[in-house]
């Protein structure tokens, strides 16, 4: 089913046009399809979120329940055209429409909340939480209907009739109109924001790691001109693809700086670390990434030259405590523009002079 069905019933023209037929069969129509609408929704979250076994389980369970439900609210629709009009019967056919739609919201609700703790995409779990706040109000309005229905069955007349509304702050207008229509505009924000938010997201993340793979060709072209032998050969499967995927050229990169990095220590000289941390102001990460940076440079210098450090300088602690793809692409972002950009020339002594 699809919500436009629902709606369609509730237009005044289609309303009018059926009604003509038999008098308030739009009512019933509209009513199953909304149930309908609810039991689809509820399907597919529980495919998502349970086993095959218990999702098949709920699914048939539902669809149980909702044909029970159509029945007795046509049963019930049936014997009222046969009768007359009666606040008693027509209470029966909402307390069923009510008491569906109010158990499918809950699981509904648990099904948005459970899937929200366990994301982790930020554009998911903030989608899910305003589904569930959509819920919070859809059950609202439920109670509302709930007690108008009750108050209906026992021919009283307490809350005011809500059709004509002249401010959607006061009751009975605030829970009859405004509640559904937040929670409608909740629901649809949230079941949409991940979309949406998706291939922004994608969008960016791209333009981040092609800038990245940028930013670090300076740094990647000195330490595999120094050393060949860290460039990764090429895949043999799918390279045209490959060629393309922004992913996999940064993070070839970042493991090849990161191995011709390695693969330099017995060139890496403790005193010009000591001497860079002398000249720069210590505690940042920008101070630890100028340190490794001229601790690079000199000992690409030094390697050239075919002379080991005296007292080889250990792996930076800042690169040691990066645990991800992202976090050791960032770090060596800051040492490439260190390299590039802010550290010295190196002397024959290893030691860095000059800005």
């Amino acid at each position: 089913m699809n919500p436009a069905v629902a709606f369609t019933f509730n237009s005044p023209r289609v309303a009018n046009s059926v009604g003509a037929i038999v008098p308030h069969l739009d009512r019933l129509l509209s009513n199953c399809a909304s149930l309908a609408d609810a039991t689809a929704v509820l399907a597919v979250c529980f495919q998502l979120d349970l086993e095959p076994a218990e999702a098949g389980h709920r699914v048939r369970l539902s669809l149980e329940l909702l044909a029970a439900t159509a029945l007795g609210m046509a049963v019930l629709f049936t014997y009222e055209q046969m009768i007359g009009p009666s606040p008693q019967v027509h209470a029966l056919h909402l307390l069923l429409f009510i008491v569906y739609l109010g158990f499918a919201i809950i699981d509904f609700a648990q099904q948005t909340l459970r899937q929200s703790r366990t994301t982790r995409r930020r554009s998911v779990q903030l989608g899910l939480r305003l589904t569930a706040a959509g819920c919070a109000f859809a059950l609202m309005y439920t109670a509302y209907k709930l007690t108008v229905l009750v108050t209906l069955g026992l021919n009283l007349h307490p809350v005011p009739d809500d059709t004509d509304c002249s401010s959607l702050i006061t009751t009975p207008c605030l829970f009859g109109v405004t509640f559904p229509v937040l929670s409608i505009l909740l629901l649809c924000i949230g079941l949409t924001l991940p979309a949406v938010a998706y291939p922004i997201a994608q969008a960016q993340r791209h333009r981040w790691e092609t800038r990245s793979f940028d930013a670090l060709g300076p740094l990647w072209q000195d330490l595999s001109a120094a050393m060949p032998t860290i460039v990764l050969p090429a895949a043999r499967h799918d390279q045209n693809s490959a060629a393309d995927d922004a992913d996999f050229l940064l993070q070839r990169r970042v493991v090849e700086i990161s191995d011709g990095i390695l693969a330099r220590r017995p060139y890496r000289s403790q005193k010009v670390l000591e001497t860079v941390q002398r000249t720069t102001e210590a505690g940042t990460e920008e101070h630890a990434a100028i340190v490794e940076a001229a601790v690079v440079k000199a000992a690409l210098a030094a390697m050239k030259a075919g002379r080991l450090a005296d007292e080889v300088a250990g792996p930076s602690a800042e690169a040691a405590s990066r645990k991800d793809l992202r976090g050791d692409t960032q770090w060596l972002l800051q040492v490439a523009d260190a390299y590039a950009h802010r550290t010295a020339r190196v002397t024959d002594d290893q030691t860095p002079v000059g800005a």
